[in-house]
């Protein structure tokens, strides 16, 4: 069976360390590594971190932007022109990664409360950035 319904792949983050955040990732966000061994032995270029059954963060190491040649100017992007990635996840999973980055002391913003996004107003919703400068919000509707 052929699926036609449009979805997100993956998001390229750039990372100084790919080790260092894959840990970050798993640890203080809850995901599941990917091609952890492979890039450890050096069979791939970077990991990822499953976000659920069908999307992928690939944690690009930074060093690799000026490798980047697949458009001119690729290599610009390194730096963070994103200004952020949005998780919406179940109830319980929002305030287990709650307790999950306070338990690993990372800075957060204040919850707010029915801000936009894709599934209309968000039940609550905060910020977060990763140890390389990425921006999240994590957000759950009701």
């Amino acid at each position: 069976m052929t699926d036609h319904i449009p979805r997100l792949d993956h998001v390229v983050l750039w990372v100084r360390d790919p080790l260092a955040a894959v840990d970050f990732y798993e640890k203080a966000v809850g995901m599941e590594a990917v091609r952890l061994a492979e890039f450890a032995a050096g069979e791939v270029p970077f990991p990822s971190v499953r976000v659920n059954d069908e999307t992928i963060l690939d944690l690009m190491p930074l060093s690799f932007a000026e490798r980047m040649r697949m458009l001119p100017g690729s290599v610009d992007s390194a730096g963070h022109p994103v200004n952020h990635v949005c998780l919406s996840l179940p109830r319980g999973d929002f305030d287990a990664l709650l307790g999950r980055l306070t338990d690993h002391s990372v800075p957060m913003s204040e919850l707010a409360h029915g801000s936009f996004g894709a599934r209309g107003k968000a039940t609550r919703s905060f910020y977060f950035r990763d140890p390389d400068g990425n921006v999240f919000e994590a957000r759950h509707y009701d």
